[in-house]
């Protein structure tokens, strides 16, 4: 059920109104999240912010989507379930992996299993990961570094999922085709 207006542009607070703008022109439509964020400027512009740093990291836009959708399954929110698988199989990853993290098991690929399984270690364990968490991750070749990036991406994960479940966000027909509901 929705709770919260999905603002278009027009509708926005005057603050929130450039970073729609930039949204829409990235995405080519308007996501709702952003719509629901934009009540609050703050909260739309510090997203935006943190999305912009986390998208010019080091990982490639299939390793971002693994790690988005694993969040997502985790945090279990049906709007970012939908978008990321989405944006996962536009982004070429492949369908047999992206059917692997919504069922919450791991992708068949090693480099994204390890990923997807840290990701997923640091939401359910509150952000505690043992050093042999750590280092099935980078044996898998990453860096140490690159650990901080996930953390970058569970926050976003974060606002996403907790903006989007507590206003009752609406999956637009973009995603619908990705509909999915926690097990």
């Amino acid at each position: 059920m929705q709770k919260f207006i999905v603002h278009t542009i027009e509708t926005a607070p005057e603050k929130s109104r450039p970073t729609l703008r930039g949204m829409q022109e990235k995405f080519g439509f308007l996501p709702n999240v952003m719509g629901t964020m934009a009540e609050n400027p703050v909260l739309l512009n510090g997203f935006a912010a943190s999305f912009g740093s986390f998208h010019g990291g080091s990982f490639d836009e299939c390793e971002k989507q693994v790690l988005l959708l694993t969040n997502a399954v985790t945090l279990k929110c049906p709007w970012t379930v939908a978008a990321h698988s989405t944006f996962a199989i536009e982004d070429g990853l492949p369908e047999s992996d992206v059917s692997a993290v919504r069922a919450g098991k791991l992708p068949r690929d090693p480099k994204y299993a390890a990923l997807s399984a840290i990701t997923k270690t640091l939401i359910e364990n509150r952000g505690k990961a043992s050093e042999a968490d750590i280092e099935r991750f980078v044996s898998a070749g990453y860096s140490r570094a690159q650990i901080f990036e996930v953390v970058l991406g569970t926050g976003i994960s974060m606002t996403t999922a907790t903006a989007t479940n507590m206003a009752g966000t609406p999956i637009e027909d973009h995603f619908k085709a990705q509909t999915w509901a926690a097990a």
